[in-house]
């Protein structure tokens, strides 16, 4: 076996294959498919201070290469997530991280101080694609001063590994992972979903209730693949790879492109078991390569 195991500011993972939010619910869904503690750690699906109903339906389409969403983060808060799910996940041997969403600056601030509290918990990923209702809907991570404040203002009561999910539907991703950096985020993730739409031609109508979504699936691949580039040699904090990676293969670039880790998104809907073959697939890469560590081939693009 070669060494998988990525750091990630002072917390450590068994290897660099993470599942990203919204595509693997709370974990325990999967649990019949894989050996959670097998994954490097696995992003539970967007949590709000208060409870969402998500949009009407339909919102969910297939398109070709990939998928659009609009579910707009359907949860139960997060009292009931420290309530009734925290206590069935936190057993588990791997790094468990949280999705943080939120309407307005003090909304992240409080889900934040909440699961600050949860000892096996050890990171939150910060999700600024959210609109800013107080800002007139644009998206907390579309704006470096917007984005810089929400991070600044979670930091100052989130002790733990603070990572910020980026929104790829931005002038420039550089200037807003380097405004993130700055606010004091340990890493960022990207890339978050495309905007998109959908069309029925004998409807004349769009498919999705909310007429655009999010664009996820192979089809993405190459644009998060230039911003993870982009992005991992402009700033000094991690960056965690996503969007399109349905094979080892495809993880393998994203660390070559500069991704200390990756995360397993719209995949895990074609094969529920895709993020431990990932993970086997990069240590045959590694021995193929006679490479010790994966470590020796991050960013090396």
């Amino acid at each position: 076996m070669a060494d998988l195991s990525v750091k990630i500011g002072n917390l450590t993972f068994k290897n660099p294959v993470l599942t990203a939010s919204g595509t693997f619910g709370y974990g325990l869904e999967f649990s019949d498919f894989i050996d959670l503690n097998r994954l490097g750690g696995f992003v539970v699906k967007g949590t709000t201070l208060h409870p969402r109903e998500g949009n009407a339906y339909p919102r969910m389409a297939e398109t070709p290469g990939g998928m659009l969403n609009a579910v707009g983060l359907q949860n139960k808060g997060v009292d009931y997530f420290i309530e009734h799910i925290y206590p069935q996940i936190a057993h588990i041997d791997s790094r468990i991280i949280v999705n943080v969403s939120g309407s307005s600056v003090s909304d992240y601030v409080a889900c934040a101080e909440r699961i600050n509290e949860l000892e096996h918990i050890p990171a939150i990923e910060l999700n600024i694609s959210c609109p800013n209702v107080k800002q007139g809907g644009m998206a907390f991570g579309t704006s470096c001063v917007s984005a810089k404040e929400v991070v600044e203002a979670v930091r100052r009561v989130y002790k733990k590994t603070l990572i910020v999910k980026l929104s790829p539907n931005v002038t420039d991703i550089v200037a807003i992972a380097q405004a993130v950096e700055d606010g004091g985020a340990d890493a960022v993730s990207l890339i978050n979903t495309l905007l998109g739409m959908a069309i029925d031609a004998e409807k004349q109508k769009p498919i999705l209730s909310t007429v655009t979504g999010g664009l996820s699936g192979a089809c993405v691949k190459p644009i998060a693949l230039r911003m993870v580039w982009q992005v991992s040699h402009k700033i000094h904090i991690p960056v965690i790879g996503l969007g399109g990676i349905m094979n080892a293969i495809d993880a393998v670039e994203f660390l070559l492109a500069g991704a200390t880790a990756v995360e397993v998104g719209t995949a895990n809907f074609i094969d529920p078991a895709v993020s431990v073959k990932i993970i086997d697939g990069i240590n045959d890469y590694l021995e193929r390569k006679h490479i010790a560590s994966v470590q020796n081939i991050i960013g090396i693009i």
